[in-house]
């Protein structure tokens, strides 16, 4: 829905929905394949199939009220900013997951490069950060990071002779994980201004304030610009100093309720609870995307940057401060100046789920989350717009704030008083200039933030550091005969011994044609090797002891104490059989100092089932930078996979990113590290992956068949 902040003017509406269709994902360490039912039309699907819920857009305006008793005109809104705000003294503490960077620099570079890495050698960089190529304005927001992590920056200018200099190096760490965190994306129209500094600035200061506040492990994507048209190339009018659409989902009152009963934290949320009653008020609930999430409801993005809303939409929120206007960026705000800040917080909150049904003129059968905890008096509810409604948790006993009734502001905001207000809060339905206020944890907008499914309070107190660590790996392929056999590979690294287990599955995995008699091998550093055929005949109660016993006697496994060096697993069958079979490395002592550097397997690539996936954990609570490779052309044997495809999977399923053809996506990343594949034919993936489980898909592309390698190897 649209929301937009305005000296007094109309306020619109709107409403779409969209159809999609399914998709087929291969789910991590269990190796199957779900196929998504085919869907109805209007629904979202997730990973596995499962209908979710469609979704729809909604608008917001924020407007200004009179200022000296005179209203601001659009010949007087002509987008000046205080000559204060000039400096490149621009200070803006790290979130969650970003950072600002500014720099000053005498105007003689043609551009700038920017990196950014994990390491102070630079080597790899973040993905999409390696010689990021930079005009001016001299500033830049670095996003989508991991929270409590350290991250190394370098800025050198160039020219047409190339590099001359570096403008600027360092450290900066991204704040604790544990709560709330926003994404912030900005559009062009904020990067190529001449202001991008302090307008990316005072966003992150905003994005700071409601990361301190709540602690919902929920990440709310929100898109920022600073034009005179909306997302879809529509003039803003004059009237409108700020405006935000964000997505909304009508959800079914009892499922609504019972999710926010169950995500109640605070004493607020316990006494406005009570208050709802046990026979449905409506039939739905009109509920803002990040808000769904907030309580545990499936509710994903769905806009796009121009606005419209869809499947695949990577955004829940889109901000739009009117170019037009009279901003200040920065504190105090002079008097005849609007607080950037202030209106920056009113949008965000519609992002995050602020609004009332009244301004929803497609919704006739839904309330807004706020509206449930809308009165007129003691005992009375009032969710019309005439009338005394006001906010108050304990069935209208004690009046919060009221709520605005005058149709040429929104309905979901404040009352507003004559400017300068006595009470000038960031939700109020009419700004003023001069006046300056912030969302806070005692302020209506922190409470109505509560009661509909926000947990104020501190993040999660970060945990001790545990360097990431490749774990447990396993692989599904098709075992034949001759060189096509399952042959996975591993190194440990370091100076202990580790102990481990290491299994070959076949009869238990939830597919046709299996391996019906898997035997392992396993070849050691010193050239011997050890073999098992069905796991109870050699190490039975050492096995069972692991908790990681075959499911089926015919299975094998080995349990034994390596020291660091190359190992490779080979997975035939027993009697010249084929099938399919799956190898698997469990860790079993996370504290020696060595780990599982780097994973290979080697096997024949073929259709549907049949194509290798190669499954692996990352361990511990740091990131891991991590390379994945599908070799297949520079193999030395016979029937090779001629272009390999390659693509990685997140624990639900998800596609994290996929390549063809190593040089086409991130040569400048891949090259640094050493492993560049010999074929251009090759795939390759460099990614900084959180802990937890991934899967690795290689296919032939145009469903060519071959043998082929999958590789995963840890950098840092």
């Amino acid at each position: 829905m649209w929301h937009r902040v305005l000296p007094r003017g109309q306020f619109l509406t709107g409403a779409v929905w969209i159809s999609i269709a399914g998709s087929t994902f291969f789910l991590p360490l269990s190796f199957s394949a779900a196929k998504a039912p085919e869907p109805t039309a209007g629904r979202f699907y997730g990973a596995h199939g499962k209908a979710v819920l469609e979704p729809h857009s909604g608008v917001h305006r924020s407007v200004g009220d009179t200022v000296g008793g005179d209203t601001l005109g659009p010949g007087e809104a002509v987008g000046a900013v205080d000559e204060k705000t000039a400096s490149w003294a621009i200070a803006a503490a790290p979130t969650r997951s970003s950072f600002l960077l500014t720099w000053d620099d005498p105007p003689t570079a043609r551009g700038y490069l920017l990196d950014v890495s994990l390491s102070p050698s630079f080597v790899p960089c973040l993905p999409g950060y390696s010689h990021l190529e930079l005009d001016s304005p001299r500033a830049i927001v670095v996003s989508r990071l991991q929270p409590s992590t350290r991250y190394y920056y370098r800025l050198q200018a160039y020219d047409g002779s190339g590099i001359t200099r570096e403008v600027i190096r360092g450290t900066t760490s991204t704040a604790a994980p544990g709560g709330l965190t926003i994404n912030p994306t900005f559009d062009k129209s904020i990067t190529n201004n001449p202001n991008a500094a302090q307008i990316e600035a005072m966003i992150m200061q905003a994005v700071a304030l409601y990361e301190s506040l709540f602690n919902d492990p929920v990440t709310v994507e929100i898109r920022f610009r600073y034009a005179t048209t909306d997302p879809d190339g529509s003039p803003i009018p004059a009237t409108d100093l700020a405006r935000s659409v964000w997505v909304y989902y009508d959800i079914s009152w009892n499922t609504y309720v019972t999710s926010l009963n169950a995500d109640a934290r605070s004493a607020a949320d316990g006494t406005g609870d009570a208050t709802l009653p046990p026979v449905p008020l409506i039939q739905n609930v009109a509920v803002s995307s990040a808000n769904g999430r907030a309580v545990g409801i499936e509710t994903p993005p769905a806009l796009f940057a121009d606005g419209t809303v869809g499947v695949g939409g990577p955004y829940d929120g889109i901000v739009t401060l009117n170019s037009a206007s009279q901003f200040d960026f920065t504190r105090p705000i002079i008097p005849t100046q609007f607080d950037a800040l202030r209106l920056t917080q009113h949008e965000i909150n519609e992002v995050l789920g602020f609004g009332s049904h009244l301004d929803l003129d497609s919704e006739p059968t839904a309330l807004r989350p706020q509206d449930l905890f809308s009165w007129s008096s003691p005992g009375v509810r009032n969710t019309a717009s005439s009338g005394a409604r006001y906010l108050s948790l304990d069935s209208g006993t004690t009046s919060i704030v009221s709520f605005n009734q005058d149709p040429n502001g929104d309905f979901g905001d404040w009352s507003s008083g004559n400017c300068p207000q006595i009470h000038p809060y960031v939700q109020n339905a009419f700004a003023c200039a001069g006046q300056s206020s912030d969302v806070a944890a005692t302020s209506p907008e922190g409470t109505n933030l509560d009661i509909v499914g926000y947990n104020p309070g501190a993040p999660t107190p970060t945990p001790a550091p545990v360097p990431a660590s490749l774990g447990n790996i396993s692989t599904r392929l098709g075992v034949e005969t001759g060189d096509q056999v399952l042959i996975g590979g591993f190194i440990i690294d370091g100076t202990q011994p580790k102990d481990v287990i290491v299994r070959a599955l076949g009869p238990s995995l939830p597919l046709s044609g299996t391996l019906a008699d898997p035997i392992l091998e396993l070849h050691l550093a010193d050239g011997s090797v050890m073999s098992n055929d069905n796991w109870r005949s050699d190490q039975e109660a050492e096995i069972m002891a692991t908790g990681f016993a075959p499911a089926f006697d015919l299975e094998s496994a080995i349990v034994l104490t390596l020291n660091p060096g190359a190992y490779t697993a080979i997975v035939k069958g027993a009697h010249g059989e084929t099938g399919v079979g799956l190898v698997e490395v469990y860790d079993l002592d996370q504290s020696s100092d060595s780990e599982l550097a780097n994973i290979s397997t080697r096997g024949l690539v073929q259709t549907g089932d049949n194509v290798l996936i190669g499954g692996f954990i990352v361990l511990g609570n740091q990131l891991s930078y991590t390379l994945v490779r599908a070799i297949g052309p520079s193999l030395p044997v016979s029937g090779s996979l001629a272009d390999p495809m390659l693509e990685l999977h997140d624990a639900q399923g998800r596609a994290v990113v996929s390549n063809d053809d190593w040089r086409s996506n991130q040569e400048d990343e891949i090259i640094p590290t050493g492993f560049a594949p010999d074929d251009d034919a090759e795939s390759a993936i460099v990614a900084i992956l959180a802990p937890g489980s991934y899967t690795a898909i290689v296919r032939g592309k145009n469903d060519t068949t071959g043998v082929a390698l999958v590789e995963v190897y840890k950098l840092f």
